[in-house]
């Protein structure tokens, strides 16, 4: 089992900034994919950033250039720069990992965390 812990969230205006982190635990052997998710009221989740082991970043066209995924391999954590926020990008943010276990070191699953809601006004 794998524990994520979002932070970070909160109001601001629009043209600002915020940060989010998101913190592994448990008995990890590796992670080889963290993310960050969204999800609007009345609307599906959605990607907005991925980022792999080596750090290869993938991004959702609609945060390209405002939004900065980070990861430190060492402490299982994962960032989520976000400037230049707009009405738009407010949702409840989660985290996602997957990862393998010490226990199970030939299967990986996927975890999330339990969203950290960002609000962004006019």
């Amino acid at each position: 089992q794998v524990q994520l812990v979002e932070s970070g969230g909160g109001l601001v205006q629009a043209g600002g900034s915020l940060r989010l982190s998101c913190a592994a635990s448990g008995s990890i052997f590796r992670i080889n994919t963290m993310g960050w998710y969204r999800e609007a009221p009345g609307k599906r989740r959605e990607l907005v950033a991925t980022i792999t082991s080596d750090g290869i970043t993938n991004y959702s066209d609609s945060v390209k250039g405002r939004f900065t995924i980070s990861r430190d391999n060492g402490k299982n954590t994962v960032n989520l720069q976000m400037n230049i926020l707009k009405p738009e990008d407010t949702a409840v943010y989660y985290c996602k990992a997957i990862a393998t276990l010490n226990t199970d070191r030939y299967s990986q699953f996927q975890y999330w965390g339990q969203g950290t809601l960002v609000t962004v006004s006019e």
